[in-house]
């Protein structure tokens, strides 16, 4: 079966820096797109941040210029560098990955149990 473990979550300051991680782990034959979500409370999912296998990045606005998403692909894990952070950047973070796990297989999207990361004015 596959896993996607998130780490790095953490209680920071506005304008302070994390970086959060995310490994996939288990039966996989190759992960095409990885992306992080987040979801504050009382509203919905929402993209962060998404790459594809060959590197080609998307943000969604508000992040745009702080965050910075980017993956290993031999280690299997996508990263999330997020800087100048702001309150309303309080949320749970998930990370989602597309996953092949046999050569004939179908893709599976697959998601992180998530991270908390607070951000306090």
């Amino acid at each position: 079966q596959v896993q996607l473990v998130e780490s790095g979550g953490d209680l920071v300051q506005a304008g302070e820096s994390l970086r959060l991680s995310c490994a996939a782990s288990g039966t996989i034959f190759i992960i095409n797109a990885m992306g992080w979500y987040r979801q504050a409370p009382g509203k919905q999912r929402e993209l962060v941040a998404t790459i594809t296998r060959s590197g080609n990045t998307n943000y969604a606005d508000s992040v745009k210029g702080r965050f910075t998403i980017s993956r290993d692909n031999a280690k299997n894990t996508v990263y999330l560098q997020m800087n100048s952070l702001k309150p309303e950047d309080t949320a749970v973070y998930l990370c989602n990955a597309e996953i092949r796990v046999r050569y004939y297989s179908d893709r599976e999207d697959y998601w992180g149990q998530g991270t908390q990361v607070t951000v306090s004015s």
